[in-house]
């Protein structure tokens, strides 16, 4: 029995001193290892620095410019992390490494299908000619500013305020309205005259009071068709273009609107009250049981 007890203290002592041996052996690999991702660490430093010096000097939009830079910091800690990996793993190759993943790459894949596929779509997002930082976008109900493109997310700033987040994989796949793709965007409103107006004084009146507004294109110019016999007016179909970067859309709707009530009122056309129908509690009186 004491024989079998220091046989087993023998073979504990020797399996502490290989793995004692064998941390010993791998402090230069562990060493250089660590040492070659301080290097990895240094370069993409200095990498994302010439990166962000080289964009600035181009005409790239900005989220290209972001995705350039991470793409560069990306490929270098991947390259040194790999490197790093075969020198503490003398065995290891990285062609042995990407090989030897097998089935446990397409477990990962499939854990972590969802960070792929925004990353994807990230990377697409950006590289379309459309679409950038500073744009105003509605997609699936969300309407707002585009402030950041990340390969993960794109952050949408609501006119209320609140920063939205969508994943990019969304943004991808839904159908996206670009709303400041052009600088020039048209307004409409209908204006209803009343059926003993002149309508082609009205038209006139409404024309005159649309084109002074300087804040409307005089390129595109103003429409105006009579387009409808409303319930109590007869209806005007009103058009015209304004840039959307340099003046506020809602702000000229508002001015057109006080322009054009003025030039009416100055024309002595007048803007009818809207037909109301009567219930039939409205049109017969009641009368008491008695």
């Amino acid at each position: 029995m004491e024989k079998q007890t220091l046989d087993y203290v023998d073979r504990l002592n020797a399996q502490v001193n290989e793995i004692i041996g064998g941390a010993v052996a791998l402090i230069p690999n562990l060493v250089l290892a660590l040492s070659l991702v301080l290097l990895t660490w240094i370069l993409a430093r200095s990498a994302v620095g010439i990166a962000n010096w080289l964009t600035r000097k181009t005409t790239l939009r900005e989220d290209l410019k972001r995705l350039t830079v991470t793409l560069v910091r990306l490929g270098i800690w991947v390259t040194g992390l790999l490197l790093a990996a075969t020198i503490l793993i003398p065995g290891l190759t990285p062609a042995s490494l990407v090989g030897g993943l097998g089935i446990g790459a397409l477990a990962i894949g499939f854990a972590f299908q969802d960070i792929f596929e925004n990353f994807l779509a990230g990377v697409l997002i950006m590289l379309r000619d459309r679409m950038e930082i500073g744009d105003i976008v509605e997609s699936e109900g969300i309407l707002g500013k585009v402030e950041k493109i990340t390969l993960r997310e794109t952050h949408i700033r609501e006119f209320s305020g609140e920063l939205v987040m969508v994943p990019n994989s969304m943004i991808f796949k839904s159908p996206v309205k670009v709303v400041t793709d052009e600088t020039l965007r048209r307004n409409e409103l209908v204006v209803g005259v009343a059926y003993d107006s002149d309508l082609v004084a009205s038209e006139k009146a409404i024309r005159a009071a649309l084109e002074a507004i300087p804040l409307i294109d005089k390129g595109k110019g103003v429409e105006v068709y009579a387009s409808n016999f409303g319930a109590s007016s007869i209806d005007f179909l009103v058009r015209w273009w304004t840039d959307t970067r340099a003046n506020d859309y809602l702000g000229v709707k508002h001015e057109a609107i006080i322009a054009i009530n003025d030039g009416l009122k100055a024309a002595g056309i007048e803007i009818p009250f809207p037909h109301v129908t009567h219930t039939f509690r409205d049109r017969v009186p009641l009368t008491s049981a008695a």
